[in-house]
């Protein structure tokens, strides 16, 4: 990397730790960037002259009269209309052999926005997954994790979500991603002709775990864009912020910070709290909406990272097997969308949210009748059709490979109460089951 006239340049380190340096130097900003020995590093502390840089790759081999270089500017990215369609790295740079990108230089990790600019958000996001559009609608501007354990195929639910949302950009941001991961993404976004609307930003496993902590802030800076300058409504996936979270949790142990609660950093609310409040409903028709995968160690949902995350966001959608049919489902009791009635029954048939509660309701019904069976009572008539049911609701309705439009999920829904249910017993109000129940007999 060529120095340029205005940099300052430094050789002499104070004090070198395993992931950080410190020298004395003037004129620095926070946040700004430098090369230490080459080795990329940012300014994370300022105490009057005395400067404190985090050095990305870890400070091994560098010495103490190491070239230091000061770049004069914090992490940017070219934000233009050029970005769909590419991969990058976590610095913004191209990874997919294709040019550079031309466009605004902005800093990424800026403010979130002012709320008296938010606007209450009332559009819906339709993701053709059954489980979350008919029981945990999204609207735009939410902010919403997947809760899932390392072992479930969140990734192929991102891919899927990606392709099916009713939105104008999709904008991925992986982190810890396997160089398989990444490959699948790009080959299926690349086959589904999809490409022109997705942006996608990667670290992989073999890029420096640090490096991870930039990648939330590139996606959303770029989603800013997007949202701001072209009123567009912006889908940021983020995958996985465990992964992220153990960055920062590298990072303050090499800084000798003090850990808390399952040795995160005293700081991860606000850090996961800086990302998600990035998702807002602006007035002019643009908006952010944000999903981000969440992997639990053990299914563990008290571990510090789920457990804030809870805290900041609007609901959870929680993957887990189902057993009885085989399939992986969007579990209709764990999760939770909490805007899902700004839009159910107003942006969607007006039968929605009646029909939501009872099939939930017939379930949960299913699920006591199944209790019953393991602990070898005798299950009753009604006990006998809703675990059939529930069976049928599982595999049509609540399996993430379900793609139906909300009009076909709730026709479904009636379908599946026709064939085990009088109308009486699915709780349904009066004139709802007059214009509708027919049509599931058909």
């Amino acid at each position: 990397m060529a120095t340029k006239a205005f940099q300052k340049i430094y050789t002499k380190i104070t004090q070198i730790t395993k992931a950080t340096c410190s020298l004395k130097a003037t004129g620095v900003g926070f946040d700004e960037l430098a090369t230490v020995n080459g080795k990329l590093a940012q300014v994370v502390k300022i105490m009057g002259d005395e400067v404190t840089l985090q050095i990305f790759e870890g400070t091994e081999g560098i010495p103490s009269n190491a070239e230091v270089v000061f770049m004069g500017k914090a992490p940017t990215i070219k934000v233009s209309d050029q970005l769909a369609g590419r991969f990058f790295n976590a610095f913004g740079d191209p990874i997919d052999g294709g040019p550079e990108i031309e466009g605004t230089e902005v800093e990424i990790g800026g403010p979130s926005v002012n709320p008296v600019r938010r606007k209450q958000p009332s559009e819906l996001i339709a993701t053709g997954i059954a489980g979350i559009d008919l029981n945990n609608t999204l609207v735009s501007g939410q902010k919403i994790p997947f809760f899932a354990d390392p072992d479930q195929p969140f990734n192929e639910v991102m891919a899927n979500v990606a392709l099916r949302a009713e939105t104008d950009k999709i904008i991925l941001g992986g982190m810890g991603m396997t160089n398989d991961d990444y490959l699948y993404f790009k080959h299926v976004f690349s086959n589904a002709g999809a490409l022109d609307r997705i942006v996608c930003f990667m670290n992989t496993t073999e890029d420096p775990a640090v490096e991870r902590l930039l990648i939330p802030d590139m996606a959303l800076t770029s989603a800013e864009y997007f949202a701001v300058e072209k009123d567009e409504r912006v889908l940021v996936l983020l995958t996985d912020m465990t992964s992220y979270a153990d960055a920062l949790a590298i990072v303050s142990n090499r800084m000798d910070q003090i850990p808390s609660k399952d040795s995160m950093p005293g700081s991860l609310y606000s850090d996961l709290a800086k990302i998600y409040e990035k998702a807002v409903q602006f007035p002019s028709g643009g908006s952010i909406t944000i999903i981000a995968v969440t992997t639990l160690s053990g299914g563990d949902i008290t571990h510090a990272v789920p457990d804030n995350t809870g805290y900041i966001t609007e609901g959870q959608l929680f993957l887990r097997r189902d057993s009885d049919v085989g399939k992986v489902i969007v579990d209709p009791f764990r999760s939770l969308s909490r805007l899902k009635q700004l839009v159910i029954g107003k942006k969607t048939r007006k039968d929605h949210p009646q029909v939501m509660n009872a099939a939930v309701r017939l379930y949960a019904d299913a699920s006591n009748a199944k209790t019953k069976r393991e602990n070898g009572f005798d299950l009753t008539n009604y006990d006998e059709r809703t675990i059939s049911f529930a069976d049928e609701y599982s595999e049509n309705l609540l399996a993430i490979d379900v793609n139906l439009n909300t009009t076909e999920m709730l026709d479904e829904a009636w379908t599946l109460f026709g064939k085990y249910f009088r109308p009486e017993e699915v709780n349904i109000r009066h004139d709802l089951v007059e214009e509708f129940w027919k049509e599931s007999k058909e």
